[in-house]
């Protein structure tokens, strides 16, 4: 699908103009290794993807916008509120969520909207960069299967993994050298299809999201090779915050555990 296409015609205007800064830029800090990009469709998507570290989302618009499609990221509403980076992300059409709240529904709507009128939109089901302590994918939330069955949209998963190594999570301290690799691999679009016309109680969200997860880990098991724990990591049953920086006691439990 040509880029031309999207709807968003200010964001589009303004994120090609981005990519001509940060594409070269990130092909100089990494290496990539896309699998199965042929899977990315045109229309309307839900794009559901595993969180490793803060740099990810560049990278997986870099996946996007190369393979025809602008990224539209839901990102928690912090960032917007962040002189140049709030502007930015607005006029590249980017969905503020508050993660907690009733405001997320503002943006569940928003997210909506767009999967109907045409466009791919991210999420992140984990809600943050995870905490497992091997870095496999967590629990999910329920805002990609919402959006999903609300618009009728198809939901495809993308493993990534690597892009940790060169931004460690929950650090600002980069690790150029060597030039590491992110890994992007590309699923077949998860059956939802039993689920849809039902009402969309709780159970059904989180029967979804439970297979847009199992999805998720899956290609990232194939991407490194391993196979992945029997269940899945619940920060709040670990006792751990589900958001924000790690503290040293959590990060002690969490060495511990591993």
């Amino acid at each position: 699908m040509s880029v031309a296409r999207e709807s968003n015609q200010q964001g589009r205007w303004a994120f090609r103009s981005g990519a001509v800064i940060l594409k070269p830029l990130l092909n100089a800090i990494g290496r990539r290794d896309w699998r199965h990009t042929e899977r990315i469709p045109e229309g309307g998507v839900v794009v559901a993807i595993n969180h490793v570290s803060k740099i990810d989302p560049l990278m997986v618009s870099h996946l996007m916008y190369n393979n025809g499609r602008l990224p539209r990221f839901l990102a928690k509403d912090g960032l917007f509120k962040v002189k140049g980076l709030g502007a930015i992300m607005r006029t590249w059409g980017q969905i503020p969520v508050a993660r907690e709240g009733d405001d997320a529904a503002l943006a569940f709507a928003a997210a909506v909207d767009g999967v109907e009128r045409g466009e791919a939109v991210i999420f992140y089901p984990e809600g943050s960069i995870t905490r497992d302590p091997d870095g496999w994918p967590m629990r999910g939330k329920t805002g990609a299967a919402r959006v999903a069955l609300m618009s009728g949209a198809q939901v495809i998963p993308i493993g990534q993994w690597g892009a940790q190594y060169t931004l460690p999570a929950y650090t600002g301290k980069p690790s150029l050298l060597p030039r590491h690799v992110a890994h992007y691999n590309v699923g077949e679009p998860v059956d939802l299809d039993d689920l849809r016309g039902k009402e969309i109680t709780s159970e059904v969200l989180h029967e979804a999201t439970e297979r847009i997860m199992a999805a998720i880990t899956a290609l990232v098991a194939e991407i490194r090779g391993e196979a992945p724990p029997a269940e899945r990591f619940d920060p709040r049953r670990e006792g751990l915050s589900e958001f924000g920086k790690i503290t040293k006691v959590e990060s002690d439990a969490k060495i511990e555990r591993s």
